[in-house]
């Protein structure tokens, strides 16, 4: 399990913030309809998610430190949908703005965090303000790389995809266990079924895969006693927001 501190989880999210910021500059109005790597998707929805989580998580500490509870977003999940599908025809500049202000809201909340702070409690996945932390670096890094620019998945730092096999622990279907084994690093095992399945091949393409995202290295490889075997079906993403019917 990898450690990361609330320092460090300050230095990734100021690092991945200003990752996002510096591709979204980049965009022209035509660059923003075009498709994301993110199925159905344009880089505008993607960019409308990424303001809208940022703003959501914001809104979890703001209220937190009042000693309140708010839902992540407004309106739940139906209420993140209809925003994102509002905002992600929006032009170049006005995600840039919307995107900026989102960050700039979010990192602040963060930055005005005392030690007991990161304790408090909110309403994502039941969790604490760290918990809160964790979600917003997850969303930037990954979506960084939806946004189809050629920041992929091989630019995931260490801690980052070490992270993502503790969280996505969650996605190994019950009765299977998966040895993942990055070349040169230590192996690791998640899920505690009795099926094994050994995943090996680069260490940010094993994390893509348990991300729901394409490899970039090509390097992946499944093995069960010994036979090499298809990569494992894999759970749904770990919801933040419960779906309503």
């Amino acid at each position: 399990m990898t450690d990361i501190t609330p320092d460090k989880l300050l230095e990734e999210l100021h690092r991945a913030a200003d990752a996002v910021a510096g591709i979204a500059a980049t965009f022209t109005d035509p660059d923003i309809k075009a498709p994301s790597e993110l199925p159905g998707w344009t880089r505008g929805h993607v960019l409308a998610h990424i303001g809208g989580i940022a703003n959501a998580m914001a809104r979890q500490l703001e209220y937190a430190a009042r000693g309140q509870a708010i839902e992540l977003y407004d309106g739940g999940y139906d209420g993140r949908t209809r925003a994102i599908e509002a905002a992600a025809g929006h032009s170049a500049a006005e995600h840039r703005a919307d995107v900026d202000a989102a960050l700039e809201r979010a990192l602040r909340a963060f930055d005005s965090l005392e030690s007991a702070g990161w304790r408090e409690p909110i309403t994502y996945r039941g969790g604490v303000v760290f918990d809160g932390g964790l979600a917003l670096w997850r969303e930037l890094v990954i979506h960084a790389a939806d946004l189809g620019t050629g920041r992929g998945p091989e630019t995931w730092s260490r801690p980052f995809c070490e992270h993502l096999f503790d969280f996505l622990s969650a996605r190994v279907p019950d009765g299977q266990r998966f040895v993942l084994q990055p070349l040169g690093l230590p192996g690791r095992a998640i899920g505690n079924g009795g099926q094994s399945t050994v995943i090996s091949g680069m260490l940010t393409d094993i994390a893509a895969w348990l991300a729901g995202r394409t490899p970039s290295l090509g390097s992946l490889r499944a093995t069960a006693a010994a036979d090499g075997v298809d990569l494992p079906a894999l759970l749904p993403w770990p919801a933040g927001v419960p779906v309503t019917n």
